[in-house]
C-alpha cells in the first residue's frame, strides 16, 4: 500500500467530489425527461380471479381422548352402518348382508342379483406362538494366593482352608428358604408341575425362626419392604457402594501422581517405609431385567382354572468372625461394619382410568371379529439361573524392608447380566379352553465367609501409623415384581361367555351378541380374537446366588537384618460386595379375566438374614496360631539328602511353603 503525500491526497478528494456532482446532475436531467413523457393509449387492467370457498363441517373442538378407529377390513366399501349389518361369521371370515347394490357392475353377474348380496373377506392376524428361554450363567474363580514379602527369613505354613466350610454354610442358608431346588422344566406338563410345587412348598414351609426377618403370604402384596419393614422409598445402592474405578490423579505416563519419595534435608532421597496389603475387596454381581408382554387382552375368558403365584425369596448369610493380633491395636481401626439389605417391591399397575367407555355415536359396539387359533398350549417361559462361586482364601507373611510394599491378593470382579424384553401381540379378546398358570418367582441368596486371621510373630513390633479393616462387607438383595391389575380383576363367567366358549370348543367360533356389547369393547368396530384350545402357561423364574469364601490368614513379622520399627501398615481383609438385582415386569392382562373353574392367587415375600458369631478357629489367640505355623530357615535345612518325612513339619526344607494355592508372591517396591 502506497501512502500519498498531503497535496496529492487533497487533489484526489477534489476530483472525486467533482465526479459525484457531475453524475448527480446527469441523473436529474434524465429523470425530468422521463417523468413528463406521456404514455399513449389505455393500459388494460390485469384480471382478478376469485374462487368460491365453503366450510360445510363444523369443528367440534379438541378431543384429548379420541383414538383412531380403523374401518372394517374388506376389499370394497360397505356403506351400511356396521351396527345395522347382519353378521354371518364362519371361522374367522367376516360376512355382511348388504341391502343396497354397492358392488361394481363387473361383479354383479358373478354374485347374481345385487339385492341381498353377500360379501366375504378373510383378513389374517398373526398368532403369538410359544416362547421358552433357558438362561444359565455361572462364574467360578479360585484365587487362593500365597505370598511372602520382606527379609523375614520365615516360611508361613498354616492349616489350609478349603471350600468345605463355605459349602456347609450354603446348605445352612439354603435350609432357611421355603423353596427347594426346582428342576428346569422341559414340557408343558413339567412347567405346570413346577408351578404347583412352588405353591405347595410356600404353603408348607416350616415355622419362622430367629433368622427370618419377614414372611408374608396373601392374595396381594403392595409396597416396598426393606429387611422386613415396610418403607416409603427403597434405598439406593449408590449410597453404599461405588462401582467406579478408583479416582486417582494420574500423570502423563498413567502412573499415580502421588509419590512415595522425597528429598530430605541432607539432600539424600528418602523413601516412604510402608506395607500395604489387600486380600479382600471382591465384587460379585448378578443382574437380571425381564420384561414380558408377549400376549394380553382387554377381556380374557378361561374355561377352567386360573392359578397365579408371585414370590420373592431373599436370604443374606454372613460369617465374619475375625481373630486379630493385639500388635496392630495402635493402627487406626476402620469402624465400618457389615451392611446387609433385603429389598423387595410388589407393584400392581391399575389400567382402569375410572371412565366408562362411550358406545354412542357411529362407533357403537363391534359387529365383526377376526380369530387366530392355537391348537394346544401356549407357553411363555423364561428360566434364568445365575451363580457366582469365588474362593479368595489368601495366606501371606509380611515384613517391612525399608521400602513401600504393596500386595493386592483380592480385588476380583465377577458379573452375570441378562436383559430380556419380549413384546408380542395384543388382542381384544382371548378365549382359553383350558386353564391359566401364571407364576413370577425371584429367589436370591448371598453367602459370605470372611473369617480372617491376622497374627504376629513373637518379635513383631511397630511404632508407625496405619490402618486396619477386616469387615465393611456389603450384601445386597433387591427384587421387584410388577404386574397389571390386582386380585379383584377376576370374575365368574356369565352365560353368554359360557356359550361363546362352547361355540369355540365345537369349532363354530361364534361370539354371543351380549358379549359383543361388553363395555370394554365400546367404540371398537371389530374384535381381534385369540383362541387357545389348551392351557396358557406363563412362568418367569429367576434364581441368583453369590457364594464367596474370603477367609485370609496373614502373619506380620520383622525384617531379619534391618527391622524398621517406624514402618506404617495398611491391612484390609474385608470390604467385599455381593449384589443380586432382579426385576420382572409381567404385563399378561390389561383388563378383566372371567373364570369358569377355581381361581387361586398367592403372593409371598420371604426375607431372612443369617449372621454367625462363632469363630471357626480352635485357638482364639491369633499370635499363637501364627507362631505354630512359622518355620525358621537356616542352611542346615537345605540339604536335599536329609529330608525328613512330610509329617515332620518342623524340619521342612526352605523350598516347601506348605500351600497349594497360587504362588503369587505379589510385591511391588517403589
Amino acid at each position: 500500500m502506497t501512502t500519498m503525500d498531503k497535496f496529492t491526497e487533497e487533489i484526489s478528494h477534489f476530483i472525486g467530489f467533482f465526479h459525484i456532482s457531475l453524475e448527480n446532475a446527469r441523473a436529474r436531467e434524465a429523470y425530468t425527461e422521463f417523468a413528463f413523457t406521456k404514455l399513449e393509449g389505455e393500459v388494460e387492467k390485469l384480471p382478478v380471479h376469485t374462487s368460491d370457498f365453503g366450510a360445510p363441517f363444523d369443528l367440534l373442538g379438541f378431543e384429548p381422548d379420541f383414538g383412531y378407529r380403523s374401518p372394517a377390513p374388506g376389499h370394497w366399501h360397505v356403506p351400511t352402518k356396521l351396527a345395522d349389518a347382519q353378521l354371518m361369521p364362519a371361522n374367522g371370515t367376516i360376512g355382511y348382508e348388504i341391502d343396497e347394490p354397492t358392488l361394481p357392475e363387473t361383479f354383479r353377474d358373478a354374485f347374481g342379483s345385487p339385492m341381498k348380496t353377500v360379501l366375504s373377506v378373510s383378513p389374517e392376524i398373526e398368532a403369538p406362538g410359544s416362547i421358552v428361554n433357558h438362561f444359565s450363567q455361572a462364574i467360578a474363580l479360585s484365587d487362593d494366593d500365597y505370598f511372602g514379602v520382606g527379609g523375614h527369613g520365615l516360611a508361613f505354613n498354616p492349616e489350609l482352608i478349603d471350600d468345605a466350610a463355605v459349602l456347609k454354610g450354603f446348605e445352612e442358608a439354603s435350609a432357611l428358604s421355603p423353596l427347594g431346588d426346582l428342576a428346569r422344566p422341559g414340557t408343558s406338563e413339567d412347567m405346570i408341575s413346577v408351578i404347583k410345587t412352588v405353591i405347595e412348598q410356600l404353603e408348607d414351609a416350616p415355622a419362622d425362626n430367629d433368622a427370618v426377618q419377614l414372611r408374608i403370604s396373601s392374595k396381594s402384596i403392595d409396597g416396598t419392604y426393606v429387611n422386613g419393614e415396610l418403607v416409603e422409598e427403597a434405598p439406593k445402592i449408590e449410597d453404599y457402594h461405588s462401582f467406579d474405578e478408583d479416582e486417582t490423579e494420574d500423570g502423563e505416563d498413567g502412573e499415580s501422581g502421588a509419590s512415595n519419595t522425597w528429598i530430605s534435608e541432607d539432600g539424600t532421597v528418602a523413601i516412604e517405609v510402608a506395607v500395604e496389603v489387600t486380600t479382600g475387596g471382591n465384587t460379585l454381581i448378578n443382574n437380571v431385567v425381564l420384561q414380558n408382554f408377549w400376549t394380553g387382552a382387554t377381556v380374557t375368558l378361561v374355561a377352567e382354572d386360573h392359578i397365579e403365584v408371585n414370590a420373592i425369596i431373599q436370604i443374606n448369610a454372613l460369617w465374619d468372625s475375625d481373630s486379630i493380633t493385639s500388635a496392630v491395636t495402635n493402627l487406626t481401626q476402620d469402624a465400618a461394619g457389615n451392611e446387609l439389605f433385603n429389598i423387595a417391591t410388589f407393584d400392581h399397575l391399575d389400567t382402569a382410568n375410572g371412565e366408562t367407555p362411550d358406545a354412542s355415536g357411529d362407533g357403537g359396539y363391534p359387529a365383526f371379529w377376526v380369530v387366530t387359533e392355537i391348537h394346544g398350549d401356549l407357553m411363555i417361559v423364561n428360566w434364568l439361573e445365575q451363580i457366582i462361586f469365588m474362593s479368595d482364601d489368601d495366606v501371606g507373611i509380611l515384613s517391612s524392608s525399608g521400602v513401600t510394599t504393596s500386595v493386592i491378593a483380592g480385588d476380583n470382579f465377577g458379573v452375570n447380566h441378562a436383559s430380556v424384553f419380549e413384546l408380542g401381540f395384543s388382542y381384544d379378546l382371548i378365549i382359553i379352553g383350558g386353564s391359566i398358570f401364571d407364576a413370577n418367582i425371584i429367589h436370591q441368596m448371598n453367602i459370605l465367609f470372611d473369617n480372617d486371621l491376622v497374627g504376629a510373630t513373637a518379635d513383631f513390633q511397630t511404632s508407625g501409623e496405619g490402618s486396619f479393616s477386616s469387615s465393611g462387607n456389603l450384601l445386597w438383595n433387591q427384587a421387584r415384581i410388577g404386574t397389571i391389575g390386582d386380585a379383584d380383576r377376576f370374575e365368574t363367567l356369565t352365560q353368554e361367555q359360557i356359550d361363546t366358549l362352547e361355540s369355540f370348543a365345537d369349532g363354530e367360533g361364534n361370539i354371543a351378541p351380549d358379549l359383543l356389547s361388553d363395555p370394554a369393547f365400546a367404540g371398537l368396530q371389530g374384535l381381534r380374537v385369540l383362541s387357545i384350545s389348551g392351557d396358557l402357561i406363563n412362568l418367569q423364574y429367576i434364581r441368583q446366588t453369590n457364594i464367596l469364601g474370603d477367609s485370609d490368614q496373614i502373619a506380620l513379622a520383622m525384617d531379619a537384618i534391618a527391622p524398621h520399627l517406624d514402618a506404617s501398615w495398611s491391612i484390609e481383609t474385608g470390604s467385599n460386595t455381593l449384589v443380586n438385582n432382579a426385576t420382572i415386569i409381567d404385563l399378561d392382562s390389561v383388563g378383566k379375566t372371567y373364570i369358569g373353574g377355581d381361581q387361586y392367587s398367592q403372593e409371598t415375600l420371604f426375607q431372612a438374614e443369617l449372621i454367625s458369631a462363632h469363630a471357626d478357629f480352635s485357638n482364639p489367640n491369633p499370635d499363637a496360631l501364627i507362631n505354630e505355623a512359622v518355620l525358621f530357615l537356616d542352611d542346615s535345612m537345605l540339604d536335599q539328602d536329609d529330608y525328613p518325612p512330610a509329617s515332620d513339619a518342623s524340619c521342612m526344607p526352605s523350598e516347601y511353603d506348605g500351600h497349594t494355592g497360587d504362588g503369587v508372591n505379589s510385591m511391588i517396591g517403589h
